[in-house]
């Protein structure tokens, strides 16, 4: 524990004057189990266009204000929970989805709420964080829209597999994410099958679930206890990873793919599975992305 990575903070993104109880505990929780500072990160931006002077000084003075309050309530929220925690917290000047990717730099994984927008809103709202922060911080990002089913026995993380690189690190995380919670861990793999198959059902099935078996074999070592079980899906990605992880602790999907997916970047599926799945969604960016 005494190199640099072991201080690499687990940062959680306030983007709301109240803190979710539900996603500060989470990412107290996971801070503990990676015996990781949590730092504690609320973006303060510059007043609007047409503010000037006393203004200007006065809202950005005013937005540290209340930044600073709902920093020390997630703060608390998380020492009650786990009184040994290192926390630390900060307002800091610019753009939420811009400071956060800034942030996951030099952290092992940033943690962000859900406000549950519509596709339309987070693709035009200027306060949308979500889709901005999956597709460009540099280490896993989680996105707690609704909490780990942690009744459900025994517990299982599902994790997206298309053979790619990218989903290679999301398996990578969801097997260490598994261990921690003593979990089993579910790879699933979606086909869309094309109109006109090249060769016949029967033989295309075989060789997915060779791939599958293929693109996880390896991942474990490190987890002999995660227990491993492969299923080929067919259907939509989206709707079929987010039935799959109805009950999941969390479902783990690489950021982009290479056609695994029938064609569909893997960087479309973390943003369907805000909408739909109902438990944590966690997006690994590629290797070169966060070298660990």
């Amino acid at each position: 524990m005494g190199s640099a990575a072991a201080h690499r903070p687990i940062v959680l993104g306030i983007d709301a004057p109240a803190p979710a109880p539900m996603t500060v505990a989470w990412a107290a929780d996971e801070a503990a189990r990676w015996d990781r500072p949590l730092r504690l990160v609320r973006a303060v931006s510059p007043p609007p266009y047409g503010f000037t002077g006393a203004d200007w000084v006065g809202s950005l003075k005013e937005q540290h204000r209340e930044g600073g309050v709902a920093v020390d309530r997630a703060a608390l929220l998380a020492r009650e929970r786990h009184p040994g925690l290192e926390v630390t917290g900060e307002t800091v000047e610019g753009v939420t989805d811009q400071v956060l990717c800034e942030e996951s730099r030099r952290a092992d994984l940033v943690v962000v709420g859900s406000r549950r927008l519509s596709h339309a809103e987070e693709w035009l709202s200027a306060s949308s964080v979500t889709v901005p922060l999956s597709a460009q911080a540099h280490c896993p990002l989680v996105v707690v829209g609704a909490p780990e089913h942690s009744t459900q026995q025994p517990p299982y993380v599902v994790v997206g597999v298309d053979g790619s690189r990218s989903s290679a690190a999301a398996v990578d995380f969801a097997f260490d994410l598994a261990a921690r919670r003593g979990a089993e861990l579910r790879a699933v793999w979606v086909w869309r099958p094309p109109l006109i198959l090249p060769t016949d059902r029967a033989t295309a099935v075989q060789t997915l679930r060779r791939q599958l078996s293929e693109a996880t074999a390896g991942h474990g070592d490190a987890q002999p206890d995660v227990r491993l079980t492969h299923d080929l899906l067919v259907g939509h990605p989206v709707e079929q990873l987010a039935a799959a992880s109805a009950h999941a602790l969390a479902v783990v999907v690489g950021r982009r793919g290479h056609g695994g997916f029938t064609g569909m970047r893997l960087g479309s599926v973390p943003h369907g599975l805000l909408h739909h799945a109902r438990c944590p969604v966690v997006t690994v960016p590629p290797p070169a992305d966060h070298p660990r």
